[in-house]
């Protein structure tokens, strides 16, 4: 009986010919040519600045099928991301969502949230933050362009022009990445790029769905946009945020468990002032404040100079912080991990190998497969990463833990 890793090799060693046959000649002189001619053809796109439009515009089109969907938001002084605009595509109509004027956005929480349809983003995770506004629960369904891409084979993290033009030949603008969305009005060149970024979606879906068909991945990639969603959905403060500053393994207890309590500190500001964390409390500051507690208010002035959102009561926070005494809560101070030592690299490079022999097999991306930091915490904790469940375990499971011997 095969292993599930040999079943999966066989069966992409013999279906991998016909999903590039299915896939590499869209990039070819016809149907450049047939898709130049669609988007000159096109309507223009909706504009929708009320709930009241935008229930009624939907209400026009297919009551299932495909949404496809991307926002456009700001992140640039808060915490929480911004919803500018939401782009639709329903049944070939495009629409363009004021986002700030409309709130709920109802009608379309609805549309997401029917299991019958399925939302199609490319690189979601950050926009599927954006919309917790609209669809807490994030979309019932959903199909991630960017990953599917990489399960077919067609390469790591590809942008969503990148795959455009692999695709269908046709290069897209990127003139417009870093626009202030929150502008009103939006200039021309703003709207045709928002545009851009659903017009092609459902047929990228159409061309990657049949390509992971082929290869027997479709499942593969549902399960990834399940875990996406789950974990935008339930994202939790770290508990122990100290463990990721390694430099500070060989610390005493006593200022590592003042380098949690100041990292704990900053996450919970940073949600409770809505500012990013770099501006209450970096992490250079915050291991210099944790080796050496200052005295009083005035030294921690001197200290904290140029962090923009440590404002006066931001800084008295900070400050009792610093001098509480020691509770139940930092008992529970995990140790930092040390750097690991020569024979525990040379553990991990055998495991990065494995890694990439399995992916060379299956034609995967190594990063998309197993990325590092998962191999890290394995051969760290010495357990099964959460996040290398699924269909990775039995691809990974064996190969891995026999370098861990």
């Amino acid at each position: 009986m095969r292993s599930c890793a040999a079943t999966a090799r066989h069966r992409t060693q013999t279906a991998r010919a016909r999903a590039r046959k299915a896939t590499l000649p869209h990039t070819g002189l016809h149907y450049r040519i047939l898709h130049t001619s669609l988007m000159q053809t096109a309507p223009p796109p909706h504009w929708i600045d009320s709930n009241a439009a935008l229930a009624a515009w939907i209400a026009r089109q297919p009551g299932q099928g495909i949404v496809a969907l991307d926002t456009e938001f700001m992140r640039t002084n808060t915490f929480a991301p911004i919803l500018a605009l939401v782009q639709l595509n329903l049944g070939g109509e495009t629409a363009l969502i004021d986002a700030p004027n409309l709130g709920a956005h109802d009608a379309l929480a609805v549309r997401l949230r029917d299991p019958a349809n399925l939302c199609v983003m490319h690189s979601a995770s950050e926009d599927i933050e954006a919309l917790v506004g609209i669809v807490p629960e994030g979309p019932a369904r959903l199909f991630d362009t960017q990953i599917a891409a990489a399960l077919a084979g067609l390469g790591f993290g590809l942008s969503y022009q990148k795959l455009v033009s692999n695709l269908f030949g046709v290069d897209l603008a990127k003139s417009e990445t870093r626009s202030d969305w929150l502008q009103r009005p939006l200039n021309a060149a703003q709207l045709d790029y928002a545009a851009q970024d659903v017009v092609w979606l459902p047929q990228i879906h159409a061309q990657l769905a049949d390509a992971l068909a082929t290869l027997g991945r479709s499942e593969w990639l549902a399960e990834d946009c399940r875990r996406m969603i789950e974990r935008v959905r339930n994202v939790a403060p770290d508990l122990q945020p100290q463990r990721a500053l390694r430099q500070a393994s060989d610390w005493p207890r006593a200022n590592q468990i003042m380098l949690r309590r100041l990292l704990l500190w900053r996450e919970s500001a940073a949600r409770r002032f809505d500012k990013p964390r770099s501006w209450l409390l970096d992490d250079a500051h915050a291991l210099d404040l944790a080796m050496k507690i200052p005295a009083n208010e005035a030294e921690l002035f001197e200290r904290s100079k140029g962090l923009r959102a440590l404002r006066s009561p931001q800084r008295d926070e900070l400050f009792a912080v610093l001098h509480a005494p020691q509770d139940e809560t930092d008992a529970a101070t995990a140790p930092i991990p040390a750097p690991p030592t020569l024979a525990e690299r040379k553990i991990l490079t055998a495991m990065k190998e494995a890694v990439a022999t399995i992916a060379g097999h299956l034609d995967l991306p190594e990063g998309l497969l197993c990325p590092r930091r998962h191999l890290e915490t394995l051969l760290t904790d010495r357990t099964w990463p959460a996040a290398l469940e699924g269909w990775r375990k039995p691809l990974l499971f064996d190969a891995l833990n026999a370098k861990l011997v």
